[in-house]
């Protein structure tokens, strides 16, 4: 974009330099005290000029700054040689380390991280590793520009050492490794100084996903007139020790307020139900000896499934039995509903060669943690990047929405738009969780008949209820019940 920008568009790249270091510099003015002192660590591109703007506004404002050349001041890109011409005319505090001057950090107040952009593709080398690691070991608060040196701007990826900044402000648009791999804990505070990129030169690698954008698009649910009206949601989980899960995912999605959740349960769990779902239809299945689903009760599920119009979430609890895995495989290959696929019965999916829906006018969403995700693909997924990528790809290829669980978490659509978490994910990493994302999901899902619109909405409510119920008190907070 920046390339394409200063040669196709005509915005020659010293201005965007220029405007990048103001607004960065504005940012770097709120963030520290006056009349500090600045150590500017530089490389010999234009991520060192970026730098050299910086230091030049600082100067101006009454900051003392240092520059210091990694790698010495030869052979300097053409704008950041330009810019120690315009930082040499200023009368400031302003002075250039040596390069083989040993650095005392307790006299800086801050560093300003400009020594690699976007283009690095191999592991960091000396002298730069040595620099990263004085950077690290400082305990000075960091401002990286465009992203922190050593990282991979596109997978995350640490490339062999990094800056762990505090802040990285991202010049024109935000980086995808930065919620990738180890970008997240790198990368610190994310600020975006926009460019001046015109927008026919962007192309989207993933969209963030972004609450207050969410609930822009999320219209308010219409008034029912009855408790079916607007469809039911059918929930077909659990067996015989796994009622747990299968609890979790229907009270996850009545409290979506949606009329009706009809939980589908084999006849021997029935009592359980009775007295932990109240609010909640149930219809039993089966014998009263019957733990868990087989193919001998396809005939009176469908016969369930077909009483009234709604979505279908099968999967929680239902046991891996190999009787259920041919249950779910057969109701599967025959449900004309829209289909929320999770646990269990991903399981039950990936057994199949070249799974697939079977219908194109129906919708599926397929809600995999790492290790469903690995049998779904039947291949091992290496990083967070892979799994951008093989998400994506897969999603498009089979006309599936998949909610890839993790951390961060991926969402591949049936149009190849792919949607990343852009917060801390890592806390719903425990037994349940999923279970209730699943119940959102499908809870959404028949609210809003929205695919995409219904796991994002489930995703932000999660964010939302975990960040008030931290926020509630300075003590060590209880259980969080995300229902």
């Amino acid at each position: 974009m920046d390339q394409r920008t200063s040669e196709e568009f005509g915005i020659d790249s010293f201005t965007l330099m220029e405007i990048a270091g103001t607004k960065a510099a504005d940012f770097i003015l709120s963030e520290t005290e006056p009349r500090s002192h600045g150590l500017f660590v530089c490389g010999k591109g234009n991520n060192a000029g970026d730098a050299l703007v910086i230091a030049r506004i600082l100067s101006e404002k009454e900051y003392s700054v240092s520059i210091y050349f990694v790698d010495g001041s030869e052979s300097l890109s053409p704008d950041t040689e330009k810019n120690v011409s315009l930082l040499k005319k200023l009368k400031g505090e302003i002075s250039f380390l040596d390069q083989n001057e040993q650095i005392d950090y307790e006299i800086f107040d801050f560093i300003v991280d400009g020594m690699f952009g976007t283009g690095l593709n191999s592991d960091v080398r000396t002298p730069y590793k040595e620099s990263i690691k004085s950077i690290n070991n400082s305990g000075l608060i960091t401002f990286s520009l465009d992203l922190p040196s050593g990282l991979h701007a596109d997978t995350g990826r640490t490339m062999g050492i990094s800056v762990k900044a505090d802040y990285t402000i991202s010049f024109g648009a935000l980086k995808v490794g930065f919620y990738l791999n180890e970008g997240y804990d790198t990368a610190g505070e994310i600020v975006l100084c926009e460019l001046p990129f015109p927008n026919q030169y962007r192309e989207n690698a993933a969209y963030l996903i972004d609450e207050k954008w969410v609930n822009n698009v999320a219209s308010s649910p219409k008034q029912r007139l009855h408790k079916y009206d607007g469809g039911v949601l059918y929930i077909i989980a659990g067996s015989e020790g796994l009622t747990g899960a299968a609890t979790l995912a229907a009270q996850s999605a009545w409290a979506t307020g949606i009329g009706a959740v009809i939980l589908i349960t084999p006849k021997a769990l029935l009592n359980i139900y009775e007295k932990n779902l109240v609010q909640i239809i149930k219809k039993p299945i089966g014998n009263f000896d019957d733990s868990f689903f087989s193919e001998e009760h396809i005939p009176e599920v469908k016969a369930i499934l077909t009483e009234r119009p709604g979505k279908l979430l099968i999967g929680p609890g239902l046991g891996r039995d190999p009787k259920t895995v041919t249950f779910v495989q057969q109701l599967l290959s025959n449900c004309k509903k829209d289909v929320i696929i999770d646990a269990d019965a991903l399981y039950a999916l990936s057994k199949q060669n070249n799974w697939e829906k079977p219908f194109d006018d129906t919708e599926w969403i397929l809600t995999p943690h790492p290790g469903e995700l690995n049998l779904l693909f039947g291949s091992k997924i290496s990083d967070d990047f892979d799994r951008l990528i093989q998400t994506s790809k897969k999603a498009k290829e089979s006309n599936v929405i998949i909610a890839s669980k993790g951390f961060p978490g991926i969402i591949g659509t049936n149009t190849g738009d792919a949607y990343l978490t852009g917060y801390d994910t890592r806390v719903f990493s425990r037994a349940g969780f999923g279970d209730i994302l699943s119940g959102k999901i499908a809870g959404f899902f028949l609210s809003t008949q929205n695919s995409k619109l219904a796991i994002l909405k489930a995703l932000i409510d999660g964010k939302t209820k975990l960040s008030k119920h931290l926020n509630s008190s300075d003590n060590i907070p209880e259980p969080i019940d995300l229902i």
